[in-house]
């Protein structure tokens, strides 16, 4: 080999070096560039997640699940099956879980090989001016019988998009957080139900028995309006006070009617909850009202996050706006495929099946996004300020929760005090009554009287059974606040990015 051919051999391996250093510098440097990116916010600090010194019950700890039960009624556990198991929200929220699996599915079926079978039939004419032009000719000894050509194709086309930076992997991790995040829903929906059947029901067992004392107050009322108008119609009194007997009467009558209608409306929203058809809720029969058993846990903290379905709900939303992000990111660097065929290939369908006609194809792809005019950077300022507002969102709503204990807390600790007074009030006006009638025991005053000292223990008892009730609401309340019994399993821990 002489100098020249040194020297021409040189040359060419220097450029094929600096050719494959270019195509490399351009495949790294081939990425578009991400102009800005804001830092992500912050969670809330774990010592907002707590309640206020003073605030505490006698009773401490977490609900359990299916809290419902301890209360022993066997009519609510029955009505709160029957919601959980027809009610129309619940409907609802278990549909949007089987579309977030199927919007799972659909995202990694992206991720893995794709084949397909094709099969085409052309029938072309061939321009003569075109690129094709040799082929219109009609010449059977140079092979060329133009210009009508019937072309064939038949066989097995591949592709495979391979995830280098991470895309789809992001994009999967996402569509799973929007799936978990609606099973969270649903749990957040069921004890929204629970605790909406169980207020529900508390209200109409508490005026079933306003409706019993109501009833007693009628009594006195009714045998004091005919008392006065026997002595008026013998003159021994004025007619006032008969009238004023009977407005009272009225009046109770008045309260009765509008505890009937309570009820009704009661049933109805029931029934809407439930639902059920016309006939299709139980007739509810009166109970006592259960002792109150609200417990308050000593501290919330992280605990609060993991109990709450509608937090866990909103962490895992969080957590899949992060993957989006990493989705968008990766979308700045260059992608690469592979697309493969295998099949056969002719220009006459009577050469279509023959040895000569194989044909394979394989064609690796590289993509690199150079200029996109801010498509990418303006999808991942999108992703980032969508996943913000996500936060920020999740913050307040963890306030809010945190709130929602507290306050419900504070209610149930002053209805406890002020059921304590109440009672002690009902026993001294019942000091009163039990004199009075003690003394038409012996004859020394008229049963009308009597009955009117009965009077003011009945408004009181009525003052009590109210208080009962908001203690029941209230304690439901605040078994809602602390997540009814739910608990995750594992709780997502938010990882900006």
């Amino acid at each position: 080999m002489n100098m020249n051919q040194r020297s021409v051999l040189r040359d060419g391996r220097w450029r094929r070096r600096v050719l494959c250093v270019a195509w490399l510098s351009s495949a790294l440097s081939g990425c578009a560039l991400i102009h800005h990116d804001t830092t992500p916010y912050t969670e809330i600090a774990p010592e907002q997640i707590n309640l206020a010194d003073d605030i505490h019950l006698a009773r401490d700890g977490w609900p359990a699940a299916r809290w419902w039960t301890r209360y022993g009624d066997e009519q609510l556990d029955a009505l709160i099956d029957q919601a959980l198991a027809n009610a129309p929200t619940m409907v609802i929220a278990r549909t949007r879980v089987a579309q977030a699996r199927s919007d799972v599915e659909l995202v990694s079926a992206g991720t893995g090989l794709q084949v397909v079978a094709l099969a085409l039939l052309d029938r072309e004419h061939v321009s003569a001016n075109g690129f094709l032009g040799p082929f219109a000719q009609n010449e059977p000894a140079l092979g060329l019988t133009g210009p009508w050509y019937t072309e064939g194709v038949v066989g097995l086309g591949a592709s495979l998009n391979v995830d280098l930076w991470g895309k789809q992997r992001a994009q999967v991790a996402a569509s799973l957080g929007v799936s978990n995040a609606r099973l969270a829903e649903t749990s957040a929906v069921e004890l929204e139900i629970s605790a909406d059947v169980a207020q529900l029901y508390y209200g109409i067992q508490t005026t079933y028995q306003l409706i019993d004392l109501l009833n007693e107050l009628h009594e006195t009322a009714e045998f004091a309006v005919q008392a006065h108008e026997a002595r008026a119609a013998r003159g021994l009194e004025a007619r006032t006070l008969l009238e004023e007997a009977r407005a009272q009467q009225l009046a109770v009558e008045r309260q009765i009617v509008s505890a009937q209608t309570q009820i009704k409306q009661f049933r109805e929203s029931m029934r809407a909850l439930v639902g059920a058809g016309p006939d299709g809720l139980p007739a509810i029969e009166p109970v006592a009202l259960p002792r109150s058993q609200a417990a308050l846990p000593p501290a919330l903290s992280y605990e609060l996050l993991a109990r709450r379905p509608d937090l866990q709900a909103m962490r895992w939303y969080v957590e899949s706006s992060f993957d989006r992000i990493d989705a968008a990111k990766a979308a700045f660097y260059p992608s690469f495929d592979i697309k493969a065929f295998f099949g056969v290939n002719a220009l006459h369908l009577a050469d279509l099946f023959t040895h000569a006609s194989q044909q394979i194809n394989l064609i690796p792809g590289l993509y690199l996004p150079i200029f996109d005019g801010g498509r990418l950077n303006a999808n991942l300022g999108g992703a980032r300020e969508g996943s913000n507002l996500l936060i920020e969102q999740y913050n307040q709503a963890v306030l809010n929760a945190v709130r929602d204990v507290a306050q419900t807390g504070s209610r149930l600790q002053a209805l406890d005090a002020q059921t304590e007074l109440q009672k002690q009030r009902i026993e001294s006006i019942a000091f009163t009554r039990d004199s009075v009638e003690a003394h038409y025991q012996r004859g020394l005053t008229s049963r009308l009287a009597a009955l009117q000292a009965r009077q003011p223990v009945i408004a009181e008892q009525v003052a009590l059974l109210e208080l009962r009730g908001q203690m029941l609401s209230q304690e439901i309340a605040l078994t809602k606040a602390l997540g009814g019994g739910y608990r995750a399993a594992a709780p997502v821990e938010l990882k900006p990015r």
